[in-house]
């Protein structure tokens, strides 16, 4: 293996089809409701459509190149990666894994930090050299060509590729799908692996008998999740390819797809930019847009899905949860899972993008389990 350095790169010509596609929407009637408990409002999908089209500044790209970033061939296919080495010397090597709608974008508050606390008021014996790769068929990474890309190969391609950088020893973390590859890098490499944390932990639901208020709290949450909020997920992991024609040719389209998880997931006061800035909404967008993963990403649910909380996370872990994350197990309930649970603390504010929503607090978070490990 021998990394390649890359840049992210648009093309005026890729932003101009953008703006004219949006300008040649074909928009559908209004929801009959007042709220968004039927989807994303025609009101705000279509203002969010036209600052992307005269407002967004299209600086995704650059805000990206001011990190190191990578390509490489792992088990046959190309994996883009971000790789951030810390100034400090005893630094801890630390793959960190995005999920969807997400994309390595989403990490860019916290590589300062986690690489080089000394510069931003932290501990350096804190530091981490972070690796953050691209899903396979999300971002900048190869689309598979072929099935079988899961969670599991997706752990194994992940450890390949940090000892190819020189890492024998390291930790994982990630949330969504990265919580999910996290885990299972800990199980493919658990001579490597000192421990893994997430910020989403998805498990198998079971009440106990003497379920806390807490508890049956989250059970309600749950179980109006799967009433209200999971339609995505069935249509991406059953019919990817025939969800992806519509979004892969209409920027509406994916931009509503997307936008409506960031109303559905953040610590908002009902509207999704009271949690994120247009601007961030905006970049995931287009990171989805202009590399035209809509299908590729959503085959992962089609791989994976129904195998997301059902394997044992034998490693030594740490949870943070954030109370607007899908998935709020207790301590008890992780347990189960999380056979060798470290670390578990309930964070008073924040949702599932926590790297862009809590930033300061996700660092602490990483920060305070891996003393425990590294």
């Amino acid at each position: 293996m021998s990394a390649e350095p890359f840049q992210v790169r648009v093309a005026e010509s890729e932003v101009a089809d953008l703006r004219e596609r949006l300008r040649r929407t074909r928009w559908p009637e209004a929801e009959t409701v007042r709220d968004w408990s039927q989807g994303v409002p025609l009101e705000y999908a279509r203002e969010l459509c036209r600052g992307w089209a005269e407002d967004y500044d299209f600086g995704f790209a650059a805000r990206l190149n001011a990190f190191p970033q990578f390509r490489d061939t792992v088990d046959g296919l190309g994996i883009h990666f971000l790789h951030v080495r810390s100034p400090e010397p005893d630094a801890f090597p630390l793959v960190i894994t995005h999920g969807w709608p997400g994309s390595v974008l989403e990490f860019l508050d916290v590589l300062g930090p986690l690489t080089d606390p000394r510069a931003h008021g932290g501990d350096p014996a804190d530091a981490f050299h972070v690796v953050a790769p691209s899903l396979p068929g999300y971002g900048w990474s190869d689309k598979p060509a072929e099935a079988g890309w899961g969670v599991g190969r997706i752990a194994r391609a992940w450890d390949r590729l940090m000892v190819s950088l020189g890492y024998e020893r390291y930790g994982a973390q990630g949330g969504d799908w990265g919580s999910a590859v996290t885990g299972a890098i800990g199980e493919v490499a658990p001579e490597r692996v000192a421990g893994v944390h997430v910020n989403m932990a998805s498990v198998q639901s079971a009440l106990f008998e003497d379920a806390t208020p807490e508890e049956l709290a989250a059970a309600e949450a749950a179980k109006e999740f799967a009433r209200t909020g999971r339609g995505y997920s069935g249509q991406q992991s059953t019919r990817p390819q025939t969800l992806g024609y519509g979004l892969t040719d209409s920027p509406a389209g994916q931009a509503a797809w997307i936008a409506e998880k960031f109303w559905a997931w953040t610590d908002n006061n009902g509207h999704p930019e009271d949690a994120l800035s247009r601007q961030q909404i905006l970049d995931a967008i287009s990171v989805y847009w202009f590399t035209a993963s809509a299908t590729s990403s959503a085959r992962l649910y089609w791989e994976s899905f129904g195998a997301f909380r059902s394997s044992t996370v034998s490693a030594p872990s740490g949870i943070s949860l954030y109370p607007r994350e899908i998935s709020r197990p207790s301590r008890r309930e992780a347990e189960q899972r999380y056979t060798d649970l470290r670390w578990y603390e309930q964070m008073p504010r924040g949702g599932h993008f926590a790297a862009m929503e809590q930033p300061e607090s996700l660092v602490a978070q990483i920060r305070g389990f891996f003393r425990l490990v590294r």
